[in-house]
């Protein structure tokens, strides 16, 4: 896996402390940001003219706030994590369970291939099992003539690997459904794989004898998969009670899919936005990994935890992750390349590791705060936080009054307002 120097480390004490300028000077170091990345960093990256090409009909951008998450040990190598998002703690969370999970070697991940399904739908088959047949037959010529659509693609060693053939039900009757098993290297691949998947339908309608319909990439992407495990030594997340009682939270989203919505959207919370800061397109990521979890039957977490003969908790994970560092927005937006010069991957499996390690990371912060303290302690400092700077609190200011709020769980602006005139009077 690409990565950093053995000399550079995620682990930066106090770095929520410092001013973004500071931060960003941090960040710079760790990744080698040039003055000219800085400058897009701290202005706007996208330039309408750039958006502009990037969709139809662009009036302005809308912007994100990009964070970094710290901490993080994958593989054996440091990481800084660009955040693209606007939920509070989700950063905090990411870097605080990657310090805990510091303590027993940080994350290891491993993923296959990076294979992506193409469907085209055949209907109005006569005779569906005989047409699967004949298009297993014929497997060798529908796969050189998928290929013949991306040569570069097969140069690199990528391209359509293999083929299968499904007979579904529908309430419309019976279709044959062809899916093009493509290995797509860097890319996320959809555009790939639609080509090929245009291209082979003349060849299945003679084969079937049927009439194809749709020719697209399934975003269920159930052979690209990533996985990542940590263990957290029981010392370090809180001790006996803590363990227990995430274990209790994982059983409940086990059981329970109202529980289990909210525990996958959870991962993807971090997963999303690695994915956003990246210029990936996190639709199709949430849609696979939904997909996933519901795939062997019943909606089921993501994540899996256990104990260990010592006590500690050993959480994993596995999701799909179609994602790609060439084509699309990786390369037109700016921004989304400073976030994989940061990350400092090189290739489409990198990535998906370091994703794997997020949706992780989330999860288990989640989990560990629904168990001990509450999910809404660090979201009421944030937000404290933010009432204090509105109210016009200076950088001094700000920690006084959100110790109060949090502490009265008082987290509305006019008291915050209050408590600013109270401390200029010296009141407090």
């Amino acid at each position: 896996m690409s990565g950093r120097s053995e000399k550079k480390t995620s682990r930066i004490p106090g770095f929520y402390k410092l001013s973004v300028e500071e931060r960003l000077e941090k960040v710079a170091e760790f990744a080698n940001l040039d003055e000219e990345e800085k400058q897009l960093l701290l202005k706007q990256g996208l330039s309408l003219e750039i958006a502009d090409r990037m969709i139809e009909n662009v009036i302005g951008t809308f912007e994100l706030p990009l964070g970094i998450a710290t901490n993080f040990l994958i593989d054996g190598k440091d990481y800084l994590i660009p955040m693209a998002i606007e939920e509070p703690s989700v950063v905090a969370a990411a870097s605080n369970a990657a310090k805990m999970a510091r303590v027993k070697g940080g994350f290891v991940t491993d993923v296959t291939d990076p294979v992506m399904i193409g469907q085209i739908q055949i209907t109005k088959v006569k005779n569906p099992f005989a047409a699967k047949m004949e298009i297993l037959r014929n497997r060798k010529e529908i796969i050189e003539k998928a290929n013949e659509q991306d040569s570069t693609l097969v140069k690199l060693g990528g391209g359509c690997k293999d083929l299968e053939v499904r007979v579904i039900d529908t309430m419309l009757g019976a279709m044959v459904v062809v899916h093009l098993l493509v290995d797509v290297r860097d890319a996320m691949g959809a555009n790939a794989v639609n080509t090929m998947a245009e291209a082979v339908a003349p060849l299945l309608e003679k084969l079937s004898g049927g009439k194809v319909r749709l020719r697209i990439v399934s975003n269920l992407a159930r052979y690209r998969l990533a996985r990542a495990r940590a263990v957290f030594a029981k010392e370090a997340i809180g001790g006996e009670d803590a363990v227990e009682g995430i274990m209790q939270a994982y059983a409940f989203a086990k059981a329970d899919p109202f529980r289990c919505a909210t525990h996958n959207k959870g991962i993807m919370n971090g997963v999303s936005a690695v994915v956003i800061a990246t210029g990936n397109d996190f639709r199709a990521v949430e849609a696979g990994a939904h997909s996933y979890a519901a795939f062997h039957g019943g909606y089921k977490p993501l994540t899996c935890y256990e104990v260990n003969e010592d006590g500690d908790l050993v959480g994993t994970i596995e999701i799909p992750t179609a994602v790609g560092v060439v084509g699309g927005a990786t390369r037109v937006n700016p921004l989304a390349r400073i976030c994989l010069k940061i990350l400092g991957v090189e290739k489409a499996e990198d990535l998906s590791r370091i994703l794997a390690a997020v949706g992780l990371a989330q999860n288990f912060a989640a989990l560990r705060a629904l168990a001990t303290e509450g999910i809404q302690r660090g979201h009421m400092e944030l937000h404290a936080r933010n009432l204090a700077i509105t109210a016009g609190a200076t950088a001094e200011e700000v920690d006084r009054i959100v110790e109060i709020m949090v502490r009265e769980r008082r987290i509305k602006m006019d008291y915050a307002k209050e408590l600013l005139e109270k401390l200029r009077a010296g009141k407090l």
